[in-house]
């Protein structure tokens, strides 16, 4: 039986667990960081917000520890130049259509693999002298389940088509095999993985309010509008429906640009009717998503309405979905 005092960590090797850890998680959250102006889903864009802040106070925790280990305060190390690779492959996907890649590379591949690391190093450490590395992997782990397990819950909402399904396939089995060529994130191999959290097994709670994300990116009987906006959206979207740009650009605020390529999508789809989908309020401002539809399939638009002196205004516009119409059943 090994002695109470006896550590399997020199505190160098520890301290260099602990910037490897960093480097992972800073990169993590700068991805995720960049990724939410770039994602037009709700869902994804209030997943990656929320985890982003919790990321942050991991890499400030391992930054802050690194001194008691007579190293360099915050300070990141990859672990070899191939987890390097492997996080420029992670951060890859960056088209607006790539919102399934993202995750996927996050939240099934990187965070299970940390989460399987933290719990790893946690039984590992002695729990004589190293109380304060073991209380910030505890605190990671904790997160580090809801965070998967709200992930997941918004990637069977995404990757809700066999084309997609097979595209996260794909994706996750490229980056694991970049992941394990690299040996993990320590570059010391890949511990025994964790059982994934999975919305079925766990309590409500623990999905990070994720079911609540996706219930904004579907409609309802009412929407909490203010008068006032109501009345904007519905005369931009009439603006659109005329295809009539200047009246459509007189809603967008100033520097906005409209995008000729959405001007053209909803022109080929020849909508006849327009309504909200989505609502989202984020600090002033709110998020809205307009669904237009006609013969020849459907457009749904992601705007960005802030107040003014003028009353509400597009702050930002992009194209969130085209759906191209069903063709007719042939008759028997």
């Amino acid at each position: 039986m090994p002695h109470p005092l006896e550590g399997r960590f020199s505190v160098d090797h520890s301290a260099r667990l602990i910037r490897n850890y960093r480097y992972a998680v800073e990169r993590a959250l700068r991805a995720l960081g960049g990724w939410i102006a770039l994602s037009p889903e709700i869902s994804a864009k209030l997943l990656m917000g929320r985890h982003v802040w919790d990321l942050a106070q991991h890499a400030d925790a391992f930054g802050k520890r690194l001194p008691e280990l007579r190293a360099q305060a915050q300070v990141s190390e990859p672990a070899n130049q191939a987890f390097a690779a492997f996080m420029d492959a992670l951060e890859e996907p960056e088209a607006p259509g790539q919102t399934v890649e993202r995750l996927v590379g996050v939240y099934r591949v990187l965070k299970p693999h940390l989460l399987a690391t933290y719990q790893d190093h946690l039984e590992r450490a002695n729990a004589v002298y190293e109380p304060p590395t073991r209380r910030i992997l505890e605190r990671c782990i904790e997160d580090e389940l809801r965070h998967i397990a709200a992930g997941e819950t918004i990637l069977r909402h995404l990757a809700s088509t066999p084309a997609l399904s097979e595209r996260a396939t794909v994706w996750q089995g490229r980056l694991e095999g970049l992941l394990a060529a690299a040996g993990g994130v320590t570059g010391e191999g890949l511990p025994p993985a964790s059982p994934a959290p999975t919305t079925a097994r766990k309590p409500p709670e623990l999905d990070d309010d994720a079911r609540e994300w996706i219930r904004l990116e579907r409609s309802v009987a009412a929407w909490p509008i203010p008068d006032e906006l109501r009345a904007a959206l519905g005369s931009f979207g009439e603006a659109l429906l005329a295809r009539d740009s200047a009246a459509a650009r007189r809603w967008l605020a100033a520097g906005v640009v409209w995008d000729d390529g959405a001007a053209s999508s909803l022109h080929a789809v020849k909508p006849a009717a327009h309504r909200v989908v989505a609502f989202a309020r984020l600090g002033h401002h709110r998020l809205v998503k307009l669904r237009f539809e006609g013969a020849d399939g459907a457009v749904t638009l992601l705007t960005r309405w802030a107040p003014g002196e003028g009353g509400w205004r597009v702050a930002a516009i992009e194209v969130a979905r085209v759906d191209a119409a069903r063709p007719a059943l042939p008759r028997r």
